[in-house]
């Protein structure tokens, strides 16, 4: 799979590397991988906007936390108090056996 650089020395893998990826692992084809990469990411937002959690053993969870209003302050001007109203956001929590094959990879 081909790696493409971004800063600090990391790597990311876009949308197209995974879907070769997924077509070569499970002998589809690129435009049957894709769709199927689709069906779950559709699959996934859906869940988690009707507030449900989507839970793949060993692999992770994906679910919905809600953050707290608060107050925050302007960078620019740092007396200057903004408040930042709630709101929800994706967070996705790894399963055992996937940090385990992470540390494993080091």
């Amino acid at each position: 799979m081909a790696e493409t650089a971004i800063n600090k020395g990391g790597f990311i893998v876009n949308k197209s590397e995974l879907v070769t990826s997924i077509a070569e692992k499970s002998n589809l084809t690129k435009k049957d991988a894709e769709m199927a990469l689709n069906a779950f990411l559709e699959s996934v937002q859906e869940a988690l906007t009707d507030g449900e959690k989507v839970q793949l053993v060993g692999f992770g969870t994906f679910e919905v936390r809600e953050r707290k209003a608060r107050e925050g302050r302007n960078p620019r001007n740092p007396e200057e108090v903004i408040k930042i109203p709630k709101s929800n956001a994706p967070v996705f929590r790894s399963g055992k056996a996937l940090k385990e094959a992470v540390n494993k990879s080091k």
